[in-house]
């Protein structure tokens, strides 16, 4: 057997961050070939994962990339603890997955992302992804992804936990990317009025209806009183109804409005929570 030198680990430990003596072991076993060291390693690795797999991932980050003009990209990396969840490589991986869901073909699922070319020559995005997950050594699912093509404004919470999208009409993008922000802040159930549930507004105007009675207002001027009040539950409901959270003496609508901007769609994401 060749020697296993301490530079020919190190060498190998440098190349995919594994363990010392899994470089080692590895080194060995492939009679000091690194190739088909790496091999080795990244089969034990996925015997490993597989032992793994159907442990709950509740933790993970989101990767965004925005072309403000163009397009942008959310992808939702799920791992199985917090700590994973702001290692270096994992959010490295989260958003090297957003930005080649921008920039690539698009893709319908996580298999058709994987499938597609990553930043380092010669590798797609699922050695990257198989990569990543033997030198962790924790389960990693990708739960969500989406593309959108157009102007849009975006914010990515500090902690890559949350995330809103804004897509829009108009050219004041840094005012898009706010109300991006105001939608993570404030969550909003709906766009505007009319896109709301209309259970839900059915049920509040009853519950309002019957405290308005309740106060001995004449009946015929209760339709008018509560169609007043539901302005309140508007206003905590409907993105453009909210007070903004950098101005809350105006609304988003009208802050959009004064920047000339057409808002088309808006999206939030919290990680593990389908919205």
């Amino acid at each position: 057997m060749p020697e296993i030198t301490a530079a020919a680990v190190k060498a190998l430990r440098d190349r995919t961050g594994l363990p010392m003596m899994d470089c080692k072991r590895a080194l060995e076993e492939a009679q000091g070939n690194p190739e088909v060291a790496i091999e080795i390693l990244r089969k034990s690795g996925q015997k490993v994962m597989e032992k793994r797999a159907g442990r709950e991932t509740a933790f993970g980050r989101i990767g965004m990339y925005c072309e403000p003009r163009a397009k942008t990209a959310l992808v939702e990396l799920l791992c199985e603890s917090a700590p994973v969840a702001k290692a270096e490589d994992f959010v490295a991986l989260a958003t090297e997955l957003a930005k080649q869901l921008a920039l690539g073909p698009g893709a319908d699922s996580a298999e058709a992302l994987l499938s597609q070319p990553s930043s380092q020559p010669g590798k797609t995005l699922r050695d990257v992804f198989e990569d990543t997950v033997n030198r962790i050594r924790e389960a990693f699912r990708i739960g969500r992804i989406l593309r959108i093509d157009g102007a849009c404004g975006a914010y990515l919470h500090h902690d890559g936990s949350k995330a809103g999208v804004v897509q829009v009409e108009g050219s004041q993008l840094d005012v898009a990317r706010d109300i991006a922000m105001h939608v993570v802040a404030m969550r909003p159930t709906a766009l505007r009025r009319e896109d709301l549930d209309p259970a839900l507004v059915a049920k509040e105007r009853e519950i309002l209806t019957e405290a308005t009675r309740k106060e001995g207002k004449p009946e015929n001027i209760i339709p008018k009183i509560v169609e007043g009040r539901l302005k309140d539950f508007y206003s905590q409901h409907c993105l453009v109804d909210q007070p903004f959270v950098k101005d809350p003496k105006t609304t988003v609508g009208k802050v959009a409005q004064a920047a000339g901007l057409t808002l088309l769609r808006y999206w939030y994401w919290e990680v593990g929570k389908e919205s």
